[in-house]
């Protein structure tokens, strides 16, 4: 039984359900007092400094920040951030959401106080969410401003690269919380990245074992053990393989994250 399961069992019940949407509220009140009745955002920001002055707020109330944009911007990373988050609690959980975005703020949060005079910003927190759901769901099609469609990998993919950048080049206090929300990500995906690599290892091996045997023009490349899709019949599927099931179990995108795992290889068997 892993770490987190027993700390669900023991913890669960205090877990906070539709927590997106209760941030994206308080970052929407916050705005609204900023605009119109001249609330300093400064205020709830995250300075460590401020903090060991006797601020201690500040450790919570950061999170409530709203983005430095346009209000066009600002409403569509909002509705971004709630959707992807909701997406991630209904398909972890309310408590391992939680526990995902918990460790987030407590990596970003002890990060900011080895530059405790540079304020902290929420900014890679709300990236971690991003990237988990987009780990999860890569195909996923988004539409950029409701217009411009683009598969979320791509966008993923940006902002690893942003992540790189700012890692080279960028301020200690944005490398740090960089590290913080890259972190998070490594804490709750690391074992399934290694999975992956592992069954992409055996899948170079069977497809080299397929070519030796030699082409056969008729057979399909991926077929879905569920549903039997292939992409012969389905050309522009994008078929992956589970890191979980044993062998090169293939599933089309409706079934790669609803399916029964395959416990043994089922092709290593028959041939021993």
């Amino acid at each position: 039984m892993s770490l987190l399961t027993k700390l669900e069992r023991l913890l669960g019940r205090f877990a906070i359900p539709n927590l997106s949407l209760y941030l994206v509220i308080g970052q929407v009140l916050c705005w609204g007092l900023a605009l119109m009745a001249g609330f300093d955002l400064e205020r709830i920001a995250l300075l460590p400094v401020a903090v060991l002055g006797g601020e201690v707020w500040r450790l919570v109330t950061f999170l409530l920040l709203p983005p430095n944009a346009h209000p066009v911007f600002i409403a569509f990373a909002w509705y971004l951030f709630y959707i992807m988050g909701s997406a991630l609690e209904h398909y972890w959980g309310e408590f391992r959401y939680n526990a995902f975005v918990g460790l987030g703020w407590f990596l970003t949060t002890a990060v900011a106080f080895l530059t405790p005079a540079s304020y902290a910003t929420n900014l890679f927190l709300a990236g971690s969410v991003f990237l988990a759901f987009a780990y999860l769901n890569p195909d996923f099609v988004m539409m950029i401003f409701f217009i411009l469609p683009v598969k979320i990998k791509w966008l993923a993919l940006l902002q690893w690269l942003a992540y790189g950048f700012i890692l080279v080049v960028g301020p200690w206090s944005h490398r740090l919380a960089v590290l913080a929300a890259t972190g998070n990500f490594l804490v709750f995906f690391a074992g399934d990245i290694v999975d992956q690599v592992r069954t992409g290892r055996r899948r170079m091996a069977h497809q080299a074992k397929v070519f030796a045997a030699g082409p056969d023009e008729n057979a399909p490349r991926h077929r879905c053990r569920v549903c039997g899709k292939t992409d012969l019949s389905d050309p522009k599927m994008d078929f992956r393989y589970c890191s979980k099931c044993a062998g090169n179990q293939c599933y089309c995108p409706d079934h790669i994250f609803n399916h029964e795992h395959v416990l043994v290889d089922e092709d290593a068997k028959k041939n021993s």
